[in-house]
């Protein structure tokens, strides 16, 4: 039997980011996975793992914007892993402050790019030097959590919606430079999804969903992320690479 893959999810500390944590644990994955804040903080999280799933797992400080930081967490990955199977860049943040085109800071611009954008197209860039001598014989991939917001305008967080669309060009470059390497790249496309970055606009939401903006009438959880990028990390799709999943309950589809 084939050793599990082993797999680093960014920003896998809370929200959508737990969600995929907790489904590639009950897929028997080993992983690893960071976020800003201090290792006490997640202690919690990683002892439920570790008590309820077989894997291997560990947890690293790490601000994906920083070029130092990432290249430190994937050599403590590699001590602690060995080779990287999978790449899941879904750290992200949203504007501190929601302000119209007009009011938007650079500071704002440079914090959310640099984050959402800059970071994962360099660990990317980074992971992937790394992959290309892993002759595990493991499915290798690398997995993108975009948004919605690549496609759908919201002035009010513009630096937002650019940082998505460029993730969601990034896939594609990043698909076509690997694909010869035998290493396939995804993007997964969430709409509206249960987490602490939507908790401020709930009763919004909570509205629109009433109203029809999806066409399942709840809320995306955490949950239905990690699973698709579970499926992903199986291989069931590695015949689709550079392909978008959108798991928006229907939100994107054209109607009138």
């Amino acid at each position: 039997m084939m050793e599990s893959s082993n797999v680093l999810v960014t920003g896998g500390a809370r929200g959508i980011g737990a969600g995929i944590v907790r489904a590639l644990a009950e897929a028997g994955r080993n992983v690893a996975f960071c976020g800003r804040a201090e290792a006490d903080s997640c202690a919690e999280f990683l002892a439920e793992l570790r008590k309820n799933h077989p894997g291997k797992f560990a947890y690293y400080r790490c601000d994906v914007s920083s070029a130092a930081d990432r290249e430190a967490m994937l050599d403590a990955f590699e001590s602690d892993f060995g080779a990287l199977d999978v790449l899941v860049n879904n750290a992200g943040v949203a504007p501190d402050v929601r302000a119209d085109l007009l009011e938007m800071s650079e500071e704002s611009f440079n914090r959310v790019l640099g984050i959402n954008l800059r970071g994962p197209f360099f660990l990317t860039q980074a992971a992937a030097k790394r992959m290309i001598g892993n002759r595990s014989g493991r499915f290798r991939c690398i997995i993108n959590t975009g948004s919605v917001s690549a496609d759908y305008a919201s002035i009010n967080r513009g630096e937002y919606c650019l940082s998505k669309a460029g993730v969601a060009m990034a896939t594609k470059l990043w698909a076509v430079r690997l694909a010869d390497l035998g290493i396939c790249v995804y993007e997964l496309r969430p709409g509206v999804i249960r987490s602490d970055m939507t908790s401020c606009v709930a009763a919004k939401y909570d509205k629109m969903i009433a109203d029809g903006l999806t066409l399942q009438k709840r809320w995306g959880e955490p949950a239905d992320v990690g699973r698709a990028v579970a499926m992903l990390v199986s291989g069931s799709l590695g015949y689709s690479t550079g392909q978008v999943i959108n798991i928006d309950g229907g939100l994107t589809i054209e109607r009138f």
